[in-house]
């Protein structure tokens, strides 16, 4: 979004805001009514409301001049449903899965290109205090990453695979083919495993959880020190995990064609 002469971004965002609440108000709106209710001139509004039609945040519904409000807020409204959903319908979950695996639970969703954890359940055996709730992870070298990049349509996965794997550790897969190879076992167990992969001595096994129409919306995953959550107890512990994820996934209204 460009800005007129003296008006700063911060000022083009705050009347932009102020547009979209004008027609949740009054249902729709012209660029003259637009314009007073901003005290800017009409030539400013509809430089605005342009960039806001561009997004499909507002739209002309006829040969009026009027706007309403555009389908582009239903999506982005629909990401914040489906967020605090998954935040609601998990939590007690995910805090039953802390106790009974003893290992610390995240819930993460894809952004971009990164898995991004949006909760966090510490269990009793945590040795850390480390709190990854926003922090963004690389989807190749993290359990839930994984299970992530899983689910992928197949344009999209090639093109991830396309691109250079960051080694993070030792033990960082970086081969493409060897990813691959991964990824479609944790389409085939309904889990993946990381063996300190991106930080030494930190292992982790993530499921996916599935939304009622069937896509992978997030992915539930248990970390610990390899020194307790062992290769050989990945596998039991796996069945937790995807059992709870499972779970979740009745929840967001899922049911899985056995």
């Amino acid at each position: 979004m460009s800005n007129s002469a003296g008006e700063s971004p911060v000022q083009s965002v705050d009347r932009a805001v102020t547009i979209l609440e004008l027609l949740a108000r009054r249902g729709e709106a012209g660029v003259t009514e637009i314009a007073a209710e901003l005290g800017v001139h009409k030539s400013t509004a509809f430089r605005l409301v342009a960039a806001l039609e561009l997004r499909g945040l507002v739209e002309q519904p006829g040969e009026r001049g009027k706007y309403r409000l555009g389908l582009g807020l239903v999506r982005l409204a629909g990401a914040a449903t489906v967020r605090l959903d998954l935040s609601q319908q998990s939590r007690p979950i995910c805090e039953r899965l802390a106790v009974e695996v003893a290992e610390t639970i995240n819930l993460a969703i894809l952004d971009v290109d990164a898995a991004v954890n949006i909760d966090q359940v510490l269990g009793p055996s945590a040795i850390t205090t480390h709190n990854w709730v926003g922090q963004r992870t690389p989807l190749h070298a993290t359990s839930s990453g994984k299970v992530l990049l899983a689910h992928l349509p197949e344009a999209a996965l090639e093109k991830r695979l396309a691109e250079p794997l960051e080694r993070y550790t030792p033990r960082t897969v970086t081969d493409p083919e060897e990813l691959r190879k991964q990824l479609e076992s944790a389409r085939r167990d309904g889990f993946a495993c990381t063996i300190e992969e991106l930080e030494t001595g930190l292992n982790a096994v993530a499921a996916p959880v599935f939304a009622h129409n069937g896509q992978v919306v997030a992915a539930i995953s248990a970390s610990g020190p390899s020194f307790r959550l062992s290769e050989g107890r990945l596998r039991e512990v796996a069945a937790a995990v995807r059992a709870a994820a499972e779970e979740v996934s009745g929840r967001l209204g899922y049911m899985r064609i056995r």
